[in-house]
């Protein structure tokens, strides 16, 4: 009875976010103020119908009822409880439906602390989220229904795929999906500005909020898929240029170019066309990453489907809503005229230039990822485009973003003097490239990555820092170093932010750089070196699990003659699924991670074991927790919530025939 409610339930909000999408639309043309403040009840309505079906559902998983046919795909009756709740959104059906619930929860989001928009634009604004959220409704229900029943259920479930069967995966889903959901909302208030013909500094300051939130989620979303991979496929890496993995890297690109380039219009009212642009694409680019999982056109390790009429639907869905706002786009062009004029050498032209690396290095790695598929239509060749390809040509772009990221923060707005701004730092630079040099120095017989990477951490890092201390102003420094803890949440932000940006430009180098790989056949008891750590495999046994069974290798590791731990790698097999995993074992670290993986038995009596030694690994974790935390500060600090600048503008926009009123 519960499923079949909430079957109903999705029914229902999908025939509301169809009356949303046209009713305050028309409301906010023919300035009916009946018809807009109908918005603000449907987006509530609307989010708790889908969070009642996404409840139903996740109800079905937790007891098990075979009566549903995705339950029966997903799950199992001897599956851990977590992931029976992960199971939900473990699947194309189901992450559907998160997805349709987190589109809502933006909608309603937008209609419950968007008080302070002038009422046009906030009418406006729902519509076109609803509109959005219909389409993806009309997917769900028509072509990945959820809750579709089985005519005779069986007695138990075929199991969720054990690779999701992780917290990893339990986690990294809703955090990237709030993360693409939510540059929804950008693109939203992009289109109602377009409609109104209107973009200036307020407008800069309500789509900040909810570009910085998905900006947010996703970094965490993009951090944990990662994280993910480094320890559970067993392959020793981090980020492998998957097509997925590219899915979600490229929205995150648009959407940093989005915050920086809002920051623009907010405070020079220029930039404005550039922007709106931004915005188009940075949603845009989320759904092109929806086609590429769900359509089965590109070939990954985590795709969601592989079903071509799926696709076909999405592939509507993307033209309709890209070509639309494009479309609209160029036709309001005249209308998005920049008030503000800056100089060559300014903090508008560094953000330019930010803007620039960011957009071109999206589409490279764009390019690179549909590259396969565009060869063998066109081409009738099949070619195989991998990480070699993305680190020269990406890898270059990031360099130059990282060099010139703490000079563009220093500059002053509209015209700067790059001597004066380069002062303060001179020391950071010669520091740099002190600890570049010493590294060169220390190091033997590895590339130059590693160096040119603790440069540029250490310059990013220090730059960030210094950023943050000029804005104490002048004086001594007791009183300074008191104005420092005064300063606004989003100064600290920014400055915690952009310091991420530079640990995690150094752990990628350094772990890149310094890492070292051993494959080798070992016997118990008989110890092997590696890298200044000895190895010793004393056991092998065979383990039950919950619902798998596991070859679990016990393995010391020792340096120096101090015994460190005992690390257990496994082979897992499910048995319900049919598949097995690798798990690898980690001695996490500070400065290093030792990182085993144990493979196929020998004739002999060995074990193929890999060892690796990832140096600074933890430090990439740290340096997406530290730009989310930043994001995090920022977008508490009071000044950038939803329709603060409202207030300054209190007299709305009169409708869609007064055309740029600037």
């Amino acid at each position: 009875m519960i499923v079949e409610l909430g079957h109903f339930a999705m029914i229902l909000a999908f025939a509301i976010a169809l009356a949303q999408a046209v009713i305050p639309l028309v409301g906010a043309h023919k300035g009916w103020h009946d018809w807009m403040a109908v918005a603000h009840p449907m987006a509530t309505t609307q989010f708790l119908l889908t969070a009642f079906a996404f409840a139903a559902l996740t109800y079905a998983f937790v007891t098990s009822d075979f009566s549903v046919s995705l339950v029966v795909s997903n799950s199992h009756t001897a599956k851990p409880l977590i992931y029976k709740i992960s199971g939900v959104w473990g699947n194309h059906e189901g992450s559907m439906l998160l997805w349709v619930l987190i589109l809502t929860l933006f909608g309603a989001a937008a209609a419950w602390f968007g008080g302070n928009l002038p009422a046009t634009l906030r009418a406006r604004v729902l519509a076109v989220q609803s509109a959005v959220a219909a389409s993806f409704f009309a997917f769900t229900i028509f072509t990945s229904n959820p809750f579709i029943r089985m005519t005779v259920p069986p007695l138990d479930g075929r199991d969720l795929n054990p690779l999701l069967q992780d917290i990893g995966l339990a986690l990294h889903p809703p955090f990237l999906y709030v993360g693409y959901v939510g540059l929804s909302m950008a693109f939203s208030f992009a289109i109602a500005a377009l409609i109104e013909g209107r973009v200036d500094a307020a407008w800069g300051r309500w789509v900040r909020p909810w570009t910085l939130a998905a900006w947010v989620f996703l970094t965490i979303g993009i951090a944990l898929g990662s994280w993910w991979a480094y320890y559970e496929l067993g392959w020793g890496g981090f980020w492998f240029w998957d097509p997925v993995e590219n899915a979600s890297f490229m929205p995150w690109l648009f959407a940093t170019a989005l915050l920086h380039s809002a920051i623009v219009v907010e405070k020079r009212e220029a930039l404005k066309s550039w922007t709106i642009l931004l915005a188009i694409l940075a949603f845009g680019f989320s759904l092109i990453g929806t086609f590429i999982v769900r359509s089965g056109l590109l070939t990954s390790v985590h795709a969601f489907a592989m079903d071509p009429e799926r696709g076909i639907f999405i592939l509507m869905i993307l033209v309709a809503f890209m070509g639309g706002a494009l479309t609209l786009f160029a036709v309001r062009s005249q209308a998005m005229e920049a008030k503000g004029v800056f100089g060559t050498v300014s903090r508008e032209s560094g953000l330019v230039m930010n803007n620039v690396l960011l957009a071109v290095s999206s589409f490279v790695v764009f390019v690179g990822t549909i590259w396969p598929l565009v060869a063998e239509m066109v081409f009738d060749r099949v070619l195989s485009v991998g990480p070699p390809f993305f680190n020269m040509a990406f890898t270059p772009f990031f360099v130059a973003l990282a060099a010139i990221l703490p000079i563009g923060a220093l500059l002053p707005w509209k015209r700067g003097d790059l001597r004066r701004t380069m002062q303060p730092l001179w020391p950071v630079l010669v520091l740099s490239m002190a600890v570049g040099s010493l590294v060169w120095a220390i190091q033997t017989g590895h590339s130059a990555l590693g160096p040119v990477g603790a440069l540029l951490g250490v310059w990013v890092v220090l730059g960030s820092a210094v950023d943050l201390w000029s804005r104490t102003g002048r004086g001594a420094f007791a009183k300074r170093f008191a104005r420092l803890f005064r300063l606004p949440r989003a100064d600290w932000g920014k400055s915690i932010a952009h310091a991420g940006v530079g640990v995690t430009v150094f752990a990628v180098a350094g772990l890149m750089a310094w890492e070292t790989e051993d494959i080798r056949v070992a016997y118990l008891g008989e110890p092997f070196e590696h890298a200044g750590y000895t190895l010793t495999l004393q056991d092998v046994r065979r383990v039950q699990g919950p619902n798998y069974t596991s070859t679990m290798a016990f393995i010391d590791v020792e340096r120096d003659g101090r015994f460190i731990d005992q690390l257990t790698p496994e082979r897992r097999f499910y048995p319900v699924a049919g598949m097995p995993t690798t798990e690898a074992a980690i001695d996490y670290g500070f400065i290093r991670d030792v990182y085993l993986v144990i493979g196929d038995p020998q004739d002999d009596g060995g074990w193929t074991v890999r060892t690796y030694i990832k140096p600074f690994a933890n430090w990439l974790w740290a340096g997406c927790i530290i730009m989310a935390l930043g994001g995090f500060l920022s977008l508490s600090d009071r000044r950038y919530r939803v329709a603060a600048g409202a207030r300054r503008q209190p007299t709305p926009p009169k409708g869609p025939k007064t055309v740029a009123a600037e």
